[in-house]
């Protein structure tokens, strides 16, 4: 019995350009939460949360390194973040963060890496139609995170927002961009694989 299609079958893009091994693993992750950090910078100022790159890193990131990697790349981030390494938008950082409207958001990053790493590990990554239906869904789960943090800080705020405001405050302004970024993300990951051959 042959265990080789199972694991090419688990295997993400960046297994096939680097060996697997601790060291190798420990670089690919420190290089996602440093993608992410740079493409935070990319960013549209925008109230409550601003418009920025991260979504597109997050979902390089999760379909590269795959769900367990993807996944400890972004809690990286987040808890480089927190600690004080200028890695959020506008080289922000610090635990006062966790009270911005924003914040759900990054934690609903990690989420997003690793579903979008099982996703890859299956070979959505491989074809544009399954990579499209993979970011979507990948894109997707950050928005309960960010949505519920979102009308927790305006509540805290005193806003006391309705559903309908805090969707048309913290999601609607995200459709044509997160467009964007799920159609380069799904041409680009088939691309790779295909020269990677």
């Amino acid at each position: 019995m042959s265990v080789t299609p199972s694991l090419t079958a688990r295997s993400t893009i960046a297994d096939r350009f680097v060996p697997r091994s601790l060291a190798a693993d420990a670089a690919l992750i420190v290089g996602g939460a440093v993608l992410t950090a740079l493409l935070a910078q990319v960013s549209i100022p925008m109230w409550p949360v601003w418009i920025t790159g991260q979504t597109l890193a997050v979902l390089l990131v999760g379909a590269t390194l795959g769900a367990v990697r993807g996944a400890i790349s972004m809690g990286l981030y987040l808890v480089a973040g927190l600690i004080g390494v200028p890695v959020f938008t506008n080289w922000g950082s610090g635990f006062d963060t966790v009270t911005t409207p924003q914040f759900g958001y990054i934690i609903g990053f990690i989420a997003s890496a690793a579903l979008m790493g099982f996703f890859a590990q299956r070979g959505w990554d491989r074809s544009p139609l399954k990579a499209v239906a993979a970011f979507v869904l990948a894109d997707a789960i950050i928005y309960p995170f960010g949505l519920a943090f979102l009308l927790l800080t305006l509540s805290r705020l005193g806003a006391n927002p309705d559903f309908a405001t805090v969707l048309r405050l913290g999601l609607v302004p995200f459709f044509v961009g997160d467009g964007i970024k799920i159609v380069i993300a799904a041409a680009a990951l088939p691309l790779a694989w295909r020269l990677r051959r």
